[in-house]
């Protein structure tokens, strides 16, 4: 006898997702770039959350800074109160630079979520504190943090640098005595102060010491740069030395110390490049140091004046 019997199969039911997952984004500017990065972290930890079976997406917080809302990040204070009340067992972050913006923060945080049971994964460094002991973690984010800090200097150095090269960096603009900016920041001579840089220059041609010069300002009640009746002497030389009152700026790479960035005609003259070249060659005639076929050695006594 033919056994007619119809079989139904019944799938298996799909696994409970018993842990309840939590993803944390950050990013600290609201700018186009900024957005979409942020976009791309929630994807990228959406779509790692939905391939773990055991795993139940809660709630993603995202926190974005600007200059209205400042340093505050509300969404993950609102995430460590759900992990106090024991609604998140596992966050989910990019990597360690956005959990949190210093050392100090992230260990803090960290430590209350280890204290708490709650594990974090850090993504990109491939990290899970569940897996981690507490002192190796502590040494990687420190690690971490000081090389991210590092290429963070480099790359400001090397803006500072592409922007001398470019000839639009604000230090060619930033005054000097006998200068003040106008609304558009370019420097403007201020006929008072300028009056003061001329003596200052023509004193030093007709033979004052620097010392000379302080009392000789002194004499005729010119205040300094900052008010006091008495001009410290390293004002003066700095002055006598600064390419600016001839219309130029110098701006040195402080990396290669051969290396310099000439900006001429950078803004308007005080003097003359004639007076200012002739100064430069009269502090060299004065200086105690002479170059000879061995180098550069000592005058046995130094220029001085009485003047």
């Amino acid at each position: 006898m033919t056994d007619n019997k119809i079989i139904h199969y019944i799938p298996p039911l799909p696994p409970k997702r018993e842990k309840r997952v939590g993803i944390y984004c950050r990013v600290s500017t609201n700018s186009v770039e900024q957005l979409k990065s942020l976009a791309a972290q929630v994807s990228a930890l959406t779509r790692l959350t939905a391939v773990n079976p055991k795993w139940l997406l809660v709630d993603v917080y995202i926190d974005i800074a600007s200059s209205k809302t400042g340093s505050s990040r509300k969404e993950f204070s609102r995430m460590l109160q759900d992990c106090k009340s024991r609604d998140i067992e596992i966050i989910l972050t990019k990597s360690i630079s956005r959990f949190g913006r210093d050392t100090v923060e992230i260990l803090d945080a960290l430590n209350q979520l280890r204290i708490l049971g709650v594990r974090v994964i850090f993504e990109q460094e491939v990290l899970d504190t569940a897996d981690t002991d507490n002192d190796l973690m502590i040494s990687i984010i420190e690690s971490i943090a000081q090389a991210e800090n590092e290429s963070r200097s480099d790359n400001i150095k090397w803006g500072i640098k592409q922007r001398a090269a470019q000839g639009t960096s604000k230090l060619y603009k930033r005054k000097c005595y006998g200068y003040f900016n106008d609304a558009d920041g370019n420097l403007v001579i201020d006929d008072k102060e300028a009056k003061n840089v001329r003596i200052i220059f023509n004193l030093y041609l007709q033979g004052k010491s620097v010392l000379g010069i302080v009392k000789e300002l002194e004499r005729l009640e010119i205040k300094s740069p900052s008010g006091k009746a008495i001009w410290p002497k390293r004002t003066i030389d700095v002055m006598l030395s600064n390419e600016k009152y001839m219309g130029n700026a110098r701006l040195l790479d402080n990396g290669k110390h051969d290396l310099c960035y000439l900006a001429e005609g950078n803004n308007p003259a005080i003097i003359s490049k004639e007076m200012y070249q002739a100064v430069q060659i009269e502090k060299q005639h004065r200086s105690n140091v002479i170059e000879g076929d061995e180098g550069n050695k000592r005058k046995s006594k130094k220029y001085s004046s009485k003047k």
